[in-house]
């Protein structure tokens, strides 16, 4: 699991996508006929297919690569550093977290994320019970005001520290979403050999804000079959009601039916279902109402396409402990690759 470390690991909120990118060239050259950045920054890799261009497809396989992160709005003459979300955060997940800023130069500081206030033990009953929100935060540089304003300025992106890890069954990391779909991505292509259609492969920016790379490189290659690659809610924990659980760990990759975004085509999730089943590949059904993916954009783009969303299960989305199963990222690269290679 080299590669997945190696993407969870990277810096990449929305907008700021650079280093991911360069690991996403980097594996796909090898694998692809052709690779490019295009003009919003996502990488498109080519793998041509064998068949009549007259029978041929373009299928477009989308793994985002940007993660939720922040945005640096405020610096104190105390040198707090305030910020502002990119993408969605409960804020209960931020309480003493280490971040990361990209500061000037590209150079790299790492904070911990307080919140403004009382320690605990000066808190009245009140104080105590007051619901916390993303602007009651900043980040503790341990440096001085001065320091902190010639290293750091407004604009300067932020994301959370984490290692990645590997824990039981399973593996633990930020930014699995959607690192861990682009994983599928490049782990499905290179076992593809034997590919009758045109493939591309696309590693999305600013999915986080608004499925925005997508969207454009949708638009550019105006695909005929779409396919998502993301991660999805698995409520299987304290907590969880049994009828809204929307998938399990360890039950294999999700063919989704539905999200907030898109309903896939019923074409696709019947001829993916059969592969699994032929091919004994563990899946799950998914409907997902609130929440969306690189599917929604795809199927708009210019004259539609058929488009489906394949997820794999996760846990504790959208903070540092994101959670994935061995099982189900294996399912997922192996369904898709079973569906390409034809």
């Amino acid at each position: 699991m080299k590669l997945l470390k190696q993407l969870t690991e990277a810096f990449g909120p929305s907008g700021h996508e650079d280093e991911v990118r360069q690991i996403i060239i980097d594996e796909l050259k090898p694998i692809c006929d052709k690779v490019w950045t295009n003009t919003m920054g996502s990488v498109v890799g080519l793998k041509k297919g064998s068949g009549k261009k007259a029978d041929k497809k373009k299928i477009m396989i989308a793994g985002h690569i940007d993660e939720i992160g922040f945005m640096v709005t405020h610096i104190s003459d105390k040198g707090w550093v305030r910020f502002t979300p990119l993408g969605g955060f409960d804020p209960r997940t931020l309480v003493c977290q280490r971040a990361v800023v990209l500061g000037k130069g590209k150079n790299k500081l790492v904070g911990t994320l307080n919140v403004a206030g009382k320690p605990i033990h000066m808190q009245s009953p009140e104080e105590r019970k007051k619901e916390l929100k993303v602007s009651d935060f900043f980040i503790d540089l341990g440096l001085d005001g001065k320091t902190v304003k010639r290293k750091v300025e407004i604009g300067d992106p932020i994301v959370w520290q984490r290692d990645f890890m590997e824990i039981g069954d399973t593996y633990q990391c930020k930014a699995m979403d959607d690192r861990v779909g682009a994983f599928v991505m490049i782990e499905a292509l290179r076992r593809t050999k034997n590919n009758t259609h045109d493939i591309y492969a696309v590693g999305t920016v600013q999915e986080e804000v608004g499925l925005r790379g997508a969207q454009t490189s949708a638009y550019e290659l105006d695909p005929d079959i779409a396919i998502a690659l993301d991660v999805t809610l698995a409520i299987d924990t304290p907590g969880g009601e049994e009828h809204g659980r929307i998938s399990d760990l360890g039950k294999g990759i999700t063919i989704s039916l539905m999200n907030s975004a898109v309903i896939s085509d019923r074409g696709l999730v019947k001829e993916f279902r059969e592969i699994g089943d032929r091919k004994k590949i563990p899946y799950q059904l998914e409907i997902l109402p609130r929440g969306g993916t690189d599917a929604g954009a795809m199927q708009r783009a210019k004259g539609g396409a058929k488009a489906i969303t394949l997820s794999v299960p996760t846990r504790y989305v959208h903070s540092v402990n994101e959670t994935v199963h061995k099982t189900d990222v294996e399912a997922g690269v192996n369904l898709l690759a079973a569906f390409l290679n034809r």
